[in-house]
């Protein structure tokens, strides 16, 4: 499944839920898009299932097979299989950046990447996925600093910034000061459904 690149208001009112790295938009009807969203619907063990991925998905901008293989890492790990999946998504540079405050939204965080704007430990990169280790220092170069986006989001940040990441906004940069925990995921999730979902079907 490729990733989305639809109506983003649509997935917020449809999951129920707001999604910080996927708008910063909140809907104004609370309920489901379509003709029959007004009408609750029971939603079945798969169904809910189902949802809780789709959350992981759209929230951290990431394909059904880049899911996929971080959950087989994450099963293959040592620790609890829906921690390490949350850590390893937490992890991706382009979550990094839109945590830090360097962008509205993991999307844009994943533009600014793309285009080159993103320095690791001063190296320019373009890989959105790069996986974060303790240490390694997050910055823009100086036309990225000077972009309106990357301005007003320094200046009015979507999410209050994690504790693993220590951000120097003047200099804009974020250095990794260690790994990030479950508890820390910006949006209510059940990962233990997650965990189901995939248990049956990798």
């Amino acid at each position: 499944m490729a990733r989305y690149t639809g109506p983003r208001l649509k997935i917020v009112r449809a999951l129920g839920i707001e999604l910080p790295g996927l708008t910063r938009k909140t809907p104004n009807r609370d309920y489901g898009p379509g003709q029959h969203g007004m009408k609750p619907k029971r939603k079945s063990g798969f169904g809910v299932q189902l949802m809780e991925k789709q959350k992981l998905r759209y929230n951290y901008g990431v394909s059904e097979r880049q899911i996929q293989r971080l959950f087989r890492e994450a099963k293959n790990d040592k620790g609890q299989t829906g921690a390490k999946l949350l850590e390893l998504l937490e992890r991706r540079l382009d979550n990094a950046v839109f945590r830090a405050g360097f962008a509205p939204t993991a999307l844009a965080a994943r533009q600014l990447v793309s285009h080159r704007h993103v320095r690791l430990n001063g190296r320019p990169v373009n890989i959105a996925s790069i996986r974060l280790r303790s240490g390694d220092v997050i910055s823009l170069s100086d036309k990225g600093r000077a972009l309106p986006i990357v301005v007003e989001s320094l200046a009015q940040p979507t999410l209050e910034r994690p504790e693993w990441l220590s951000v120097d906004v003047r200099q804009a940069t974020a250095t990794v000061s260690r790994l990030p925990e479950a508890s820390e995921v910006p949006m209510p999730i059940e990962i233990q459904h997650v965990v189901e979902y995939y248990a049956v079907r990798l």
